[in-house]
């Protein structure tokens, strides 16, 4: 039952992470560019190339803030890469116990132990 929950919640996130693609890409292309226009913008010395920077600046800025979806497919990503370390957990702890030979030596000293 706990592996038909890992796999509804990655489905749904991973749903959720392909839809939201193409916001991600645009947040991120203007997120550059909204970088290098300021970087610009302090290296500028004139007053017009301050005022155009901030203009073209503001321009990049809003389009960063239409592609705020972006923010619920980078959650699904998290999301998605929570599943899998859960999904993956069960296997690696039971390969470790296995394949240790002193854990069933601590098992039996224990038992041996309460007597």
């Amino acid at each position: 039952m706990k592996k038909f929950g890992l796999l509804v919640a990655g489905g749904i996130a991973s749903v959720i992470l392909l839809s939201t693609i193409g916001p991600m890409v645009g947040l991120l292309v203007s997120l550059l560019l909204l970088y290098f226009i300021f970087k610009q913008f302090l290296k500028a010395e004139s007053t017009g190339g301050k005022i155009g920077l901030g203009i073209i600046g503001f321009i990049v800025l809003m389009a960063s803030i239409h592609n705020a979806p972006a923010i619920i497919g980078v959650v699904a990503a998290y999301v998605l890469y929570l599943v899998y370390k859960k999904w993956n957990e069960n296997k690696h702890t039971k390969i470790k116990e296995e394949s240790d030979p002193f854990v069933n030596f601590e098992k039996q000293w224990n038992e041996l132990n309460k007597y």
